[in-house]
């Protein structure tokens, strides 16, 4: 499908000529830099030399002194504590966090992670009977909750104190729970309010550690899961997210848990993980078991310390992740058929088919914005009702245009651009008509293309090795601070080859420069002949570093061709 290519700002020469000075790289370099609001020495080397000092007191969070109160008191009193939390990725590792930081510390305590069919998603009711019936006065739950007021309400008339960590959207009203922790709530002045829901339970036990002496050392042993968190869950990775990610990722190539290098050790890749490696190896397994059975057996595994029980657990997960590839496929190739034989005028798309696999519509999604770019829900049945998963295209809240419907609705939630819902069978019609109302008042045209942004247009005798290895301390990548794209004109392809799966690989020269480099493009099978022609086009790429057999090299991985 066609792209639009839209330009970044580009910041003044006095601006860049300055930081150049300060931090002695070049202009291009600093107006990336520029570009994402480091403007002098100082920011620089915060954004360059991130320091787990940086991290904000966890105290500035509104109700972080009464959940860690309320945790001393059941510790005190001998209370039974019970660990809850979502069934996706940042769910899982919010848990697994938590659980096993308190099982060293305290003896009396659990976990729950709901079933995503028989409870569906956040607290469930099931769940707060369990918690009575086992005799827990206090539940901690992670990335959910903050929409809970009846569930809440429900706990507190069975005398069972909820402290709720949550990082998604506040409703008007909070949950009358004992601490409710969530740095989207709009009385919380805590200074950064991107932070995962495994960021939230990382700093409340943070806290915990300040209140009670505990070697905050011992906490950093978690890095590696808050940055899997931050990778799945993709939020910004800025402020505290960056500096959480960044050591995150270092302990996770250098020393991960035991669960996580088993993770890797099954998926085939074993050092050198970035945040998109984790989002398309570690990522997917963990989700696998919540999606095909029960994530109950994601924190097992995230938790156990037994190298040979880890393998054995993590080779189960990886089944089901295979399971999960085979209905990804299998239905995102029957939603294809019905957006090609449904109205192409539609600024949405809503599908539901009530056989659908509820473990993967999600994913479908996702896979049908690829196909048809505009803001997406599929539907399918699950206890009656119907319950879907809604991704969004750039710069639209599919959130905003769900509650929007919300007459129509059982329950939502979520961001801008992914959320959940569950609605009445017989209401899936009017839906479908009402969503599609909301999005095409409010939708623009420009949304509805996909978009390239491209930081800098540069010839490529640019790109040295140096310019290269500054640009490699710019990451940790993900939103907000994603890899930077470059544009480049006047391009010929040589030595041009087919590769399996609908990929190109050639080696790209410029008229008027020397430099050449090895180009890929995935997908981009398509341009096979037009390259072939001799024709000169443009590229928007990133640059990255291949290493095969330990032969390192800079390639060039394509984003988009216009062929003049």
């Amino acid at each position: 499908m066609e792209k639009r290519w839209v330009f970044k700002e580009q910041p003044n020469e006095e601006q860049v000529k300055i930081l150049s000075e300060a931090i002695n790289v070049s202009g291009i370099l600093s107006s990336l830099l520029l570009q994402r609001d480091i403007a002098d020495f100082d920011e620089a080397k915060y954004f360059f030399r991130p320091k787990l000092d940086m991290l904000h007191d966890p105290f500035l969070m509104k109700d972080m002194d009464v959940a860690v109160d309320r945790i001393k008191h059941a510790i005190h009193e001998n209370q039974k504590i019970l660990v809850y939390g979502d069934y996706d990725v940042d769910g899982t590792t919010s848990v697994a966090l938590v659980y096993d930081f308190l099982r060293n510390i305290y003896e009396h305590v659990s976990f729950y992670i709901p079933d995503r069919y028989t409870e569906g998603y956040g607290i469930s009711l099931k769940g707060i009977d369990y918690a009575d019936y086992n005799n827990f006065e206090l539940i901690i739950s992670l990335d959910c909750g903050i929409k809970a007021i009846d569930k809440v309400a429900y706990a507190n008339e069975k005398n069972i104190d909820f402290i709720i960590c949550d990082h998604h959207r506040p409703g008007d009203e909070l949950p009358a729970a004992h601490a409710v922790l969530d740095p989207k709530r709009n009385d919380c002045s805590y200074p950064f309010d991107e932070l995962s829901g495994c960021g939230v339970g990382f700093k409340l036990m943070q806290a915990l550690c300040i209140q009670n002496e505990i070697p905050i050392e011992n906490l950093y042993e978690y890095l590696d899961l808050v940055a899997v968190s931050i990778a799945a869950d993709i939020v910004p990775i800025v402020g505290e997210n960056r500096v959480l990610a960044y050591y995150g990722l270092k302990k996770l190539n250098a020393n991960p848990s035991v669960g996580l290098q088993a993770l890797m050790n099954i998926s085939g890749k074993r050092n050198n993980y970035d945040i998109t490696s984790v989002v398309f190896t570690i990522g997917p397994r963990i989700n696998a078991a919540g999606r095909i059975s029960h994530a109950g057996a994601s924190v097992d595994l995230l938790v156990n310390k037994d190298e040979v029980v880890a393998a054995e657990q993590a080779s189960k997960i990886n089944e089901h992740n295979i399971e999960r590839r085979g209905l990804d496929t299998m239905i995102s190739e029957e939603a294809f058929s019905m957006i090609a034989g449904g109205d192409e005028t539609k600024k949405s798309t809503v599908l539901f088919k009530k056989n659908w696999h509820k473990g993967v519509i999600g994913i479908v999604a996702s896979r049908c914005i690829e196909k048809s770019y505009k803001p997406t829900i599929i539907l399918t049945e699950s206890n009656n009702m119907a319950t879907g998963s809604a991704r969004s295209v750039r710069g639209f809240d599919v959130y905003k245009a769900i509650a929007a419907c919300s007459d129509l609705l059982e329950q939502f939630g979520g961001h801008k651009y992914a959320a959940g819902l569950t609605l009445p069978l017989e209401n899936v019609a009017l839906f479908q008509e009402k969503f599609e109302a909301v999005v095409s008042s409010t939708i623009t045209e420009e949304q509805l293309v996909p978009q390239i942004d491209i930081d800098q247009k540069i010839d490529l005798d640019i790109i040295t090795q140096k310019f290269f290895n500054v640009l490699n301390q710019m990451a940790p990548f993900g939103p907000r601070n994603m890899s930077p794209i470059f544009a480049t004109d006047n391009i010929v392809a040589t030595q041009l080859k087919k590769l399996r799966g609908d990929h190109v690989k050639f080696t790209t020269k410029q008229e008027g420069t020397e430099q050449t480099f090895v180009a890929i493009g995935f997908g981009f099978g398509k341009y096979f002949d037009l390259l072939s022609s001799g024709m000169t086009f443009s590229i928007a790429y990133t640059v990255e570093e291949n290493d095969y057999l330990g032969n390192k090299s800079l390639q060039l991985y394509l984003k988009d061709i216009k062929f003049d």
